[in-house]
């Protein structure tokens, strides 16, 4: 069987410290790793000043990426996800270079949020680690960021993304590279401060099984088992005596220990530091280490969306609710939406089963800015949409979806469009009409079914076709529909309602 067929998966993790590539067949339950590819790109310790990417690390994560994309040549797009995490979504610049990386790749690349990194590393450990009816405590320490995760079973509970990963603390306390004592007390306090708003809640929930995930904590397993300070797994006694061993380096040039990769060891001390400083904070002892984390469960959750698991529609759910959006409405609105788009759908060139959950989705949050205020209400749910933790989105898919509740009514915002990737802008414009269009016919919330409506397209028209006298008859309607023809020139489409 070639592992380019249906049943092949990869992903891709842009990670602030290194780039990892997982090949991967799920079958029967079991994830079975085909290819492992990883670089240390270090992402993360190329920011300037300005807090922009800065071109030497630009040019070697592009030519990494090309590698990767080399080897997916002929894959779907359907069986691909890649994603970028804490560096990619605090660079200034990280939507130009994300339009060079989608190029050099040959596939879409999204950004996560730290609560859905958190949430797919859970998924990833998970699914390879027996729970046996227990709690678990999951950390991974990345470049950038470090997650910390409660759960049982394969569904995480508590969630919490910290702003220092084991570039991002190396960098800040040991940026010459020089190590002394009042250095390691500094980042240790820091990484303590950072652990302290969650100590009570974590300790609080409880948990049977503590893993690590990740590079960092993998080679902290490595050293510490090599050196002979533990048997099996991390425990706290063998992360001080580490954290010693590294004091006494005096410099970061001069670590040298059993087991530790060199091109791991510029940024090591910053992920122990880390570790250390969360083993004493939450009264840890000793911790397992899987060897899986966030690629393995990019590959899970894509195969969850193929077969129908739908965590973003449970996000959605979440939301409306939260904000008591009015549920016969949402329905009244997605309803003729859909129905629109699926006249259209050929000559829009649409997805029907996409366009569809997108529609639907919108529909269901349009309103959710009423909680809020009703001037400007638009405005409230798109800024709700765009700032909030939606568990399965990426952050590319929360600004599409909150663009097209801010376009939902009034004039359209140009310049939100432009600032969508240029791979979702024509959807976004198509999927807004058709919203726009709904939310017209059932301004008067009434629960009456809608006429039947003929609808026509053209690449950049729609045309609606109203039974006879309709029209003569909805006065508020003809108006309010007049007023979208004109409201559609502003993006180049022309509507005709006969």
């Amino acid at each position: 069987m070639s592992d380019r067929d249906n049943s092949t998966s990869a992903s891709i993790d842009l990670g602030s410290n290194s780039f990892h590539m997982v090949v991967a067949r799920y079958q029967n339950g079991e994830l079975t790793i085909i290819d492992r590819i990883k670089e240390m790109v270090r992402l993360g310790d190329g920011i300037d000043s300005n807090n922009h990417l800065c071109p030497d690390v630009q040019a070697r994560a592009l030519a990494c990426l090309e590698r990767f994309g080399e080897r997916l040549s002929g894959f779907p797009a359907k069986n691909v996800r890649a994603v970028g995490t804490n560096t990619l979504r605090n660079a200034e610049n990280a939507n130009d270079f994300l339009i060079e990386a989608e190029t050099a790749l040959g596939f879409p690349i999204d950004i996560i949020s730290g609560v859905e990194e958190a949430r797919l590393i859970y998924l990833g450990v998970a699914q390879n680690i027996a729970a046996e009816g227990q709690r678990r405590f999951i950390m991974d320490i990345g470049g950038g960021s470090t997650e910390l995760i409660i759960g049982s079973s394969e569904a995480p509970e508590q969630m919490v993304s910290l702003e220092m990963g084991c570039v991002s603390v190396t960098r800040r306390f040991f940026e010459d590279g020089a190590i002394t004592a009042k250095r390691l007390e500094q980042a240790s306090r820091f990484a303590q401060s950072e652990l302290a708003p969650h100590i009570e809640n974590y300790l609080a929930s409880g948990w049977q099984q503590i893993i690590g995930a990740s590079g960092t904590i993998k080679a902290v397993n490595k050293v510490v088992n090599a050196e002979g300070w533990s048997n099996s797994g991390i425990t706290i006694d063998s992360l001080r005596k580490l954290l010693t061993a590294l004091g006494e380096a005096r410099q970061i040039n001069n670590i040298k220990c059993e087991g530790l990769d060199p091109e791991r060891a510029p940024v090591f001390i910053g992920g122990v530091i880390v570790l250390l400083s969360t083993f004493e904070a939450l009264g840890i002892k000793e911790m397992t280490v899987s060897d899986r984390a966030l690629r393995e469960g990019l590959i899970l959750d894509l195969e969850g969306r193929f077969q129908g698991e739908n965590t973003r529609r449970n996000s959605v759910d979440n939301l409306a609710k939260r904000y008591h959006a009015e549920l016969s409405q949402s329905q009244r609105v997605s309803h003729t939406a859909i129905n629109l788009m699926q006249q259209v759908a050929d000559a829009w060139q649409l997805d029907n089963t996409e366009a569809a959950k997108w529609l639907n989705w919108a529909s269901q949050l349009h309103e959710i800015g009423l909680g809020i205020a009703h001037r400007r209400y638009h405005h409230h749910g798109a800024y709700i949409i765009e700032h909030c933790d939606l568990a399965g989105f990426t952050q590319q898919e929360q600004q599409l979806l909150a663009v097209l509740v801010r376009s939902h009514l009034r004039k359209l915002p140009l310049t939100r469009f432009k600032a969508l990737p240029k791979r979702t802008r024509k959807l976004a414009k198509k999927l807004s009409i058709l919203l726009r269009l709904s939310v017209i016919l059932h301004r008067n919330r009434s629960s009456a079914p809608t006429p039947k409506i003929r609808a026509t397209a053209e690449s950049k028209s729609i045309t609606l076709n109203f039974p006879k006298e309709w029209l003569a008859n909805h006065p508020l309607t003809s108006a309010n529909l007049a007023q979208e023809e004109k409201y559609l020139t502003a993006i180049d489409y022309n509507a005709t309602f006969l």
